[in-house]
């Protein structure tokens, strides 16, 4: 047990670790939390709030302690829908409803069944969102505004390259680009320097160059516009709001939200669990911060949050020991709110759509469709059906459709059987070679291959490519070995093998991909 000093000096020296650490995300969360809010659809206040609640609530209840929750990139194309479709009042209730769906299923102890979701879906997932990020942001670049849906959004995109590289009308998107652009190149080079340096975040370096540049031309641009006074921007619940509740389409987003922020924390949290040495995470504990921090941003108005790899990792990277950095990221934040309004108005708000058009391309990785294809052609196809679902109808249905053809590869998996009897007359001798998943759903095709072996023929069984057999069709041989037995026959086999494939969990679980978390390092 600890004495009293020996515990005051961990504490210090933690202290002392979490202090820089802090300042380090909190540098990296400030323009995160704006720019994700402009992408929403919100005013940036609304992601400073949840940046705050994510910070100080959810650091000192989170079940990761040096995981950093806040608003995410990955519900930008979510939220940005449900304000245009049932508008930013019924924002809350949706977010709140979603909160109180994570306090349950953390109650629940369903945390790690929300990590049970096929690596190709979630890959589509990201892919899917980094693509409609890029292709609403880039409007935002050249100061214009998205278009009304993803698939327009996507068509337009030569014309906001065109706004951007020619002066129209004595417009400035082409200036509005050229600050950008110059933002997304600071960024991507940031990742050449030195280590030393690189203790600057890349994203506040780019920021800061760009509100320069702004502010020493005197650029007619826009800016972000940012509450003077906090509590203004809250969307407090009324009775009205709370009514939207008994609504199909409001449950229906609210889901949605509870779903996909629990997915998106949950990989980051087991990511998060890599990088250090530290206690292990506890899945349901951490839902169940995040379910009371949505609850709380839902009675905000302000916008969900999930557990973020990119602050995460800037947390861990930057030597936190507890949760106190976690804490004080968040009081960092409020206190620039409060304190420097008028500083954060200065920002161009196209350098913060530039962050996340590159938060998109980081997304939108090739190489995990060559990862994928390790596994089959079918984990490719069902990649691109979640990354087409979601860019041709919107996010939620996207994932449905990836879950719903792995349900079907499953089915498939586990009710596919190749039987193929080979016999040789001249030595009255067979081969049955098994490949597949041998269950009682393919268990007439196996009997009929039994049925077809001569009789009083010698049967050789090739297990090498079976997956999986179950008991049923353990017992069909055995009964097989018994009756051929009678007619002078034989089945020769490696049982103690066939038993061991009986016992063991179907290989399709061990040549599963590993779950994406560090796909999830594009995300905001």
């Amino acid at each position: 047990m600890l004495e009293y000093s020996d515990l005051k000096t961990n504490l210090r020296r933690a202290f002392a670790k979490d202090l820089p650490a802090s300042v380090v995300v909190f540098l990296v969360a400030l323009p995160l939390c704006m720019g994700v809010a402009i992408a929403s659809g919100v005013p940036p206040a609304l992601g400073l709030i949840t940046g705050i609640v994510g910070g100080i609530v959810v650091g000192a209840l989170s079940g990761a302690p040096l995981q950093v929750s806040g608003p995410a990139a990955g519900l930008t194309v979510l939220i940005w829908d449900i304000v245009n479709r049932h508008g930013l009042k019924a924002l809350g209730v949706i977010v709140l409803f979603a909160g109180v769906l994570q306090i349950i299923a953390g109650l629940m102890q369903l945390g790690q069944w929300f990590r049970a979701i096929s690596p190709a879906v979630v890959h589509g997932m990201l892919a899917g969102i980094g693509i409609l990020i890029i292709s609403s942001q880039i409007h935002v670049l050249v100061d214009d505004a998205p278009r009304g849906s993803s698939l327009q959004n996507i068509l337009s995109i030569p014309e906001a390259f065109r706004k951007g590289m020619v002066p129209v009308d004595g417009s400035s998107h082409h200036l509005a680009a050229a600050l950008g652009v110059i933002t997304i190149l600071l960024i991507a080079a940031w990742s050449f320097v030195p280590k030393k340096l690189k203790l600057i975040p890349a994203p506040l370096l780019a920021v800061a160059v760009a509100t320069l540049l702004a502010a020493l031309f005197n650029l007619p641009i826009k800016n972000v516009e940012v509450n003077s006074n906090l509590l203004s921007a809250v969307q407090w619940p009324t009775m009205e709001t709370l009514g939207l509740l008994w609504q199909g389409p409001i449950l229906g987003a609210g889901l949605a939200v509870a779903l996909i922020a629990s997915a998106e924390t949950l990989l980051c949290t087991t990511a998060v669990d890599r990088m250090h040495q530290g206690p292990r995470a506890n899945y349901n504990q951490e839902l169940f911060a995040q379910g009371v921090g949505n609850s709380i941003c839902g009675l905000l108005g302000a916008l969900p949050m999930t557990g973020v790899i990119v602050r995460s990792s800037a947390n861990v990277g930057a030597g936190a020991q507890t949760r106190l950095s976690t804490m004080m990221h968040g009081g960092w934040i409020l206190a620039c709110v409060v304190l420097l309004p008028s500083v954060l108005s200065l920002i161009p708000t196209t350098s913060l759509a530039a962050i996340l058009v590159y938060t998109g391309f980081k997304l939108v990785s090739p190489k995990v469709i060559r990862e994928l294809a390790r596994f089959g052609r079918a984990e490719v196809f069902i990649y691109g059906a979640t990354v087409i679902g979601i860019i041709s109808t919107n996010l939620l249905e996207g994932v449905l459709i990836g879950l719903g053809l792995s349900l079907l590869k499953l089915l498939y998996t586990f009710s596919h059987l190749e039987v193929d009897l080979e016999t040789r007359p001249d030595s009255n001798r067979a081969v049955l070679t098994l490949k597949g998943a041998a269950t009682f759903i393919r268990l007439p095709k196996l009997a009929a291959a039994l049925e077809s072996v001569p009789r009083g023929a010698e049967l050789h069984l090739d297990i090498e490519q079976l997956e999986y057999i179950d008991h049923a069709c353990l017992d069909l041989l055995a009964g097989w070995k018994e009756q051929s037995a009678e007619a002078g026959g034989n089945l020769v086999m490696d049982w103690d093998k066939l038993f061991i494939k009986n016992q063991r969990k179907p290989l399709i679980g061990e040549r599963a991909a590993s779950q994406p978390q560090l796909a999830l390092e594009g995300g905001a």
